[in-house]
């Protein structure tokens, strides 16, 4: 794999035609994405046919395990930006120094949900149910891929460094490498193939883990010999309390933004177990399937941010206002496609998981009064993004505490006071309506404050 071949050179995302540079950047990565997506909900599958509660587990996992990834993610954010930002100014010794202290965080949030899974992981499932079927097999699985996090925090260092320099083509190998590894052991591990002992969801925990392992040392082979840009030397790594200060300055809020959507879960498991454990499990299921609309979008986001970083210090606004209508367009003909998708063929989603009849009964009309809320969310997100590359991440974070903790939670509690589940759901739509206003309005104050300072 040559690098000409897997890379666009960073000096082209100041000339490259807008929506061809964002398509090039964000369609490798949404092909990894998928495929992400994809070993998400093959390992729901696999644990599917271990029993329903085993469904619900991982539904109940699913809030840690956010927070888990929201650490990883939201640095990244920050990283990306601050180098594709270096590399635009030209200063290829500050992009080494923001990647060597980027490496120095992977460890410090590996430690931070290490001791989480040790001590508090069972404590975690237990506030949410006292069912104990469930509790154990949230408790293993949980416990495992939190100590086992090391491999995940390097994994998404190594793609943000790639993508930064527009290498998207081995980010996305490095991705579907993790993604298919994990796929292949699902089964192995979890029913116990070709001698291995039969581990249920303890067993989807570790073939994730492993996944991610093979996938971050695949990453830095090919950080290591393709991508020049970036120096890694072992000086580098020295942390610098400036560039970290930086890094979460532009990165912070997309990981409370994460922690947000993590409680918001959390929650909304608690609202919904008060009428079965069965409406959990559908939960988890929308939250799987949901991925393959919502991956690509964020994919998008992940083009969009260094496109948007690197002409904003090159200042070249007209590039960004370009970049970011391209963006919202793409954005929203994805989520277009997924409102139909779940609106035409909720029994065939629900289907590839084994459902029992009271799934398909709280499932169908579930998926259908969601995904009202697609058609609003591909420009919120992408707006979210925009503001957070033009260093007003605040804006996207206050957004994404009023739709989720200010209106949201609140409204599925007030619907689930009617005692018919099938209302709480409208609450996603309503939310989301409200983030759009919310989104629109901080978007246009962003390119506002933009243009008076790049005059």
């Amino acid at each position: 794999m040559s690098n000409t071949r897997s890379r666009i050179p960073s000096g082209r995302m100041g000339e490259m035609p807008e929506g061809s540079l964002l398509l090039s950047m964000a369609v490798p990565m949404m092909l990894s994405m998928l495929v992400q997506a994809l070993y998400n909900i093959v390992d729901s599958i696999y644990v599917a046919q271990v029993s329903e509660d085993c469904l619900s587990a991982l539904s109940l996992a699913f809030p840690a395990q956010n927070i888990m990834i929201g650490l990883g993610t939201g640095t990244g954010v920050g990283v990306s930006s601050l180098i594709s930002r270096a590399l635009g100014s030209g200063d290829e010794e500050r992009a080494g120094k923001v990647a060597g202290n980027a490496i120095f965080l992977s460890f410090c949030c590996w430690a931070v949900m290490a001791l989480f899974g040790f001590f508090l992981s069972d404590a975690f499932i237990r506030s949410q149910t006292q069912i104990e079927s469930i509790r154990g097999y949230a408790d293993s699985y949980l416990r495992i891929v939190t100590i086992g996090s090391l491999f995940v925090y390097l994994q998404i260092t190594v793609e943000r460094f790639l993508q930064s320099t527009g290498m998207t083509r081995l980010s996305m190998w490095t991705q579907m490498i993790g993604s298919v590894s994990n796929i292949v052991l699902d089964p192995i591990l979890i029913y116990g193939w070709l001698g291995f002992p039969a581990m249920g969801t303890a067993g989807a925990a570790l073939a994730t883990v492993i996944g991610q392992a093979l996938g971050a040392a695949c990453g830095f082979l090919f950080q290591l010999r393709h991508n020049r840009e970036i120096p890694l030397r072992l000086g580098l790594m020295r942390p610098v309390r400036r560039i970290i200060g930086d890094i979460y300055r532009i990165g912070f809020p997309s990981i409370l933004m994460m922690c947000i959507g993590s409680l918001t879960n959390y929650l909304m498991n608690i609202i919904l177990i008060g009428f079965t454990s069965t409406a959990v499990a559908v939960y988890g299921v929308y939250f799987k399937v949901q991925s393959f609309f919502f991956m690509p979008v964020f994919a998008l986001n992940n083009g969009l941010v260094p496109i948007v970083g690197y002409n904003y210090g090159a200042r070249k606004k007209q590039r960004i206002y370009r970049t970011i209508r391209f963006g919202i367009l793409y954005a929203t003909v994805i989520m277009l496609l997924g409102f139909l998708v779940f609106q035409l063929l909720p029994q065939l989603l629900l289907g590839i998981f084994s459902p029992s009849e009271a799934m398909l009964r709280i499932g169908i009309p579930a998926l259908r009064r969601i995904s009202w809320s697609f058609l609003f969310a591909g420009f919120c997100i992408v707006a979210g993004s925009a503001c957070q590359a033009l260093d007003k991440s605040y804006y996207s974070f206050f957004v994404s505490i009023l739709r989720q903790l200010v209106v949201l939670i609140p409204a599925a509690w007030l619907l689930a006071q009617t005692e018919v589940l099938d209302n709480v759901w409208w609450c996603f739509p309503i939310a989301e309506l409200m983030s759009l206003t919310a989104s629109f309005f901080f978007l246009r104050k962003t390119l506002s404050e933009m243009e008076k300072k790049l005059g």
